[in-house]
Formats: C-alpha cells, structure tokens, sequence
C-alpha cells in the first residue's frame, strides 16, 4: 500500500453532492473528508443545505464552513478535468466507461500526480435515487464499489449509506496501490467548463443547420454533452475545436445571432479562432 500523503495532491480533489437532502448524510460525508484528509465539498441543491443540522459532522466544522453550494452540476465541476460519477448500476443502462473503485482509484492517482494543472471530482447522487442520466452525462467515466452477491440468489445490495461510500471512496484514494506513471505524460485535459462550451456550440450548430429535426435522438443536448467527453479533448484541443463550430455556426447564420439557441456572448474564442468572412 502506498499512501496518498501530500496534501497537495489532495486538495485538487472535490466532493459533489447533488441533491443530497439528509444533514446526517452531509455531515458523515464531511466527517469522512475531513478524518481522509479532503477539503473541498460542493453541494448541489435547489433547497437550502441545512449545515446546522448537520451534526455527525463531528471536527469536520471547518469542511462545512468553506463548503460551497453551486447553482448546477455544470457550475460544479467546471474547472475540473476529471469527472467521475458514483453509481450502484441496478438496471441502469450504461453510456460511459465503468470502473470498479480499486481501478478507479488508480485513474485518479494518476492523473493527480501525473499531471500538476488536473483536478478530480467525485459526484455522489441523492441517498434515494443516485445521480441522474442528466447529471451523469457530465462525467467521463462512472465508478461503482464492489459489494457483496449473497450466494443464497439474494441479489447484490444496490444501496449504500452516502457517508459510507464517500468514506469507502476516500479511503480507497488514500491507500490505492500506486499506478506506475506512463513513460510519456499526457497532455492536460481540457476543463468541464471548455467542454460545456463547446458541447453548446456543437448542440447550436446542429439544430441551426437541421441536423437537429431530422436526428432528434442523436441532437439532444444530454447525447452531445457525453459524446464531447467520450472526445477525451486536452486543454490545447478544446479551444480549437470551439473556434471550428463558433466559425460554423457563424457562416450558417452570420446576420442572426439573436437565432442561436445559446447566449454565444458567454463563449471565449480562443486567439486566433475569431470567425471570418470567406477569403473572395
């Protein structure tokens, strides 16, 4: 076992709890963070977060304190590089990769150490109903915590306390075998933020063009945002490619912006990548 001392490395990792609504359930997750060496906690909520109540929280106040409470999921982990969404699996049909938590865990390690400018985050979805399709389809990858299949033909438990799993989680950080760094390091992946940008670009593109009324299914918002993530996109990419459907779009409509299905006044085109009128 190797342990995950520098706490350095520790704190470009989040905590995102999305519509987690149990106090004891918050508090147990700070507590759990707080004795594993963890201090960014975002939560996600569109009711207030009761952190008064919060009281298994026990020595974890200074990891309630500096919590923060995002409006979005998007809001969240926006300048994250690495997303990775907790699931239990049951009979949800898969669209992202799936890893197991000690192989999961050696993804994180890596792209921690490997690389200074990543940043991980961890979602964990309410205790009743885990994260959504729609929450989930901003993650890169899923992980789920291998549990015990009664030989008796009970079935897997599908369910965890969320202090148990962000507890199980966390440790499993901490004391992850160490997973030897590639001989060439990889480039630095692109933001969450980079990624929802281009993600509404490509989504206005495709409805402006039509694409979108003859496609549907393969238009929708959600579909875009986890083929955009499947793209892997490093920070040096993601720009370009933003540049290449802003430039698309502004020769499909270049007279109508007020058309667009998303404020492209939010965009920042990289240097270089402005749109341009055809050379005559």
């Amino acid at each position: 076992m190797v342990i995950l001392e520098d706490d350095a490395i520790r704190s470009r990792l989040v905590v995102v709890l999305v519509r987690a609504r149990n106090p004891a359930n918050i508090g147990a997750v700070a507590r759990a963070m707080h004795d594993l060496g963890y201090v960014h906690l975002r939560i996600v909520n569109e009711f207030p977060v009761p952190f008064v109540a919060a009281k298994s929280a026990v020595d974890a106040s200074s990891v309630l304190l500096s919590a923060t409470e995002p409006a979005t999921v998007a809001a969240a982990i926006e300048d994250c590089t690495l997303v990775l969404g907790t699931t239990a699996v049951g009979e949800r049909v898969l669209e992202h990769p799936l890893h197991p938590l000690p192989e999961a865990s050696g993804l994180v390690r890596s792209a921690l150490r490997t690389d200074p400018a990543a940043k991980v985050a961890l979602l964990f979805g309410s205790e009743k109903t885990g994260l959504s399709n729609e929450e989930l389809s901003y993650c890169h990858a899923l992980l789920t915590i291998p549990m015990h299949s009664p030989s008796s033909g009970g079935g897997r438990h599908l369910s965890m306390n969320l202090g148990q799993a962000a507890a199980v989680c966390l440790y499993a950080l901490n004391a992850a075998d160490a997973v030897p760094a590639s001989a060439q390091s990889e480039p630095t992946p692109a933001l969450a933020a980079d990624l929802d940008r281009l993600t509404c670009l490509v989504h206005d593109v495709l409805d402006t063009s039509g694409y979108a009324r003859r496609n549907p299914a393969g238009a929708r918002e959600l579909s875009i945002r986890r083929l955009v993530r499947r793209l892997r996109l490093s920070a040096i990419d993601a720009p370009v490619w933003t540049g290449i459907f802003r430039q698309i779009l502004f020769r499909l409509t270049p007279s109508e912006p007020a058309s667009y299905p998303h404020d492209l006044s939010s965009y920042e085109v990289p240097a270089g990548h402005e749109p341009r009128e055809p050379l005559s």
